[in-house]
């Protein structure tokens, strides 16, 4: 099977998505949602009950996906887990040769949610990074797994002094790629990688940028306002709000956004999100001129 770490080593521009996990999901839906993308990523990111939304584990998902054919990204989060349950699910994943990892911190649970779940954080991010590299050189390990570790990141203007600390310390924690949160301004995006190129960390990891399929002015400031880090200008909205077809103007975004992604020097991929139909995923893919092979 394909995997995300070989297209990421082999390719210019990789493609990914995430998955729609909800309480409701179970293996037949997961299989569906496999069909729908198989053909047209890289890698599907699941995740693990980001923002407090519950659904299956992140390892049963992962397992199912990478059982229809395609490559998991499967997100871990500090706030869930101490780390022996952390570190479980670590070597459950390698006993499943699932080889993609997305490390990350968690959000905070949003308000309202009762009973009240307690965050854990038992390990910081760089810390689990740290971990799961580790294994990978773990002599008392009868195989060793071989996993390609990634984590997030916040796009934002950088003065010109500002020297990435803890990106690097993700960076020699073990990390090969960053995903960035939803991120649909583009000047600011190249601002940022400007100064990533700058400080020579293109070098050692690979940067995809994460947009979505907007289907109208709501649902561009529901991203804005539900979804911690996620960086949407005010010119987007607008232009949904002007559009005689919002549906059609969001999917039209999405593809001219990738078109100058591929322009963005250090950028090595997206991370593309659909908000309410994953079918159009492999659509704007197609439209992008991205198809995978």
């Amino acid at each position: 099977m394909a995997t995300f770490r070989n297209a990421i080593r082999n390719k210019d521009f990789v493609v990914t998505t995430e998955c729609f996990l909800k309480p409701e999901t179970d293996a037949n839906a997961l299989q569906i949602q496999a069909e729908v993308l198989r053909e047209s990523v890289d890698g599907v990111i699941v995740t693990d009950n980001q923002h407090g939304r519950l659904h299956m584990s992140s390892l049963a998902a992962a397992s199912l996906m990478r059982t229809h054919g395609v490559d998991p990204i499967m997100q871990l989060s500090c706030r869930n887990r101490n780390r022996i349950a952390l570190l479980a699910d670590l070597f459950g994943a390698a006993a499943l040769d699932i080889t993609s990892l997305l490390l990350v911190r968690g959000n905070r649970v949003p308000e309202g949610m009762e009973p009240r779940p307690k965050a854990v954080f038992d390990m910081s991010a760089a810390e689990l990074i740290a971990t799961a590299a580790e294994l990978k050189n773990d002599t008392h390990l009868l195989t060793p797994p071989e996993f390609f570790i990634g984590g997030l990141i916040t796009p934002h203007v950088p003065k010109p002094d500002w020297v990435p600390r803890k990106l690097t310390e993700k960076t020699d924690a073990g990390a090969g790629f960053m995903l960035t949160y939803p991120c649909m301004d583009m000047t600011l995006l190249a601002q940022y990688m400007r100064q990533i190129v700058s400080n020579k960390l293109t070098h050692r990891l690979s940067f995809i940028a994460t947009i979505a399929i907007l289907t109208s002015a709501d649902d561009a400031m529901w991203l804005r306002d539900s979804r911690p880090n996620a960086v949407m200008p005010d010119s987007i909205v607008e232009r949904l709000e002007a559009a005689p077809d919002p549906v059609g103007e969001g999917f039209n975004i999405c593809v001219e956004q990738i078109r100058e992604l591929q322009g963005i020097p250090g950028v090595s991929g997206v991370n593309i999100m659909a908000t309410t139909d994953l079918a159009q995923i492999p659509k704007v893919i197609d439209a992008a001129g991205l198809r995978q092979g």
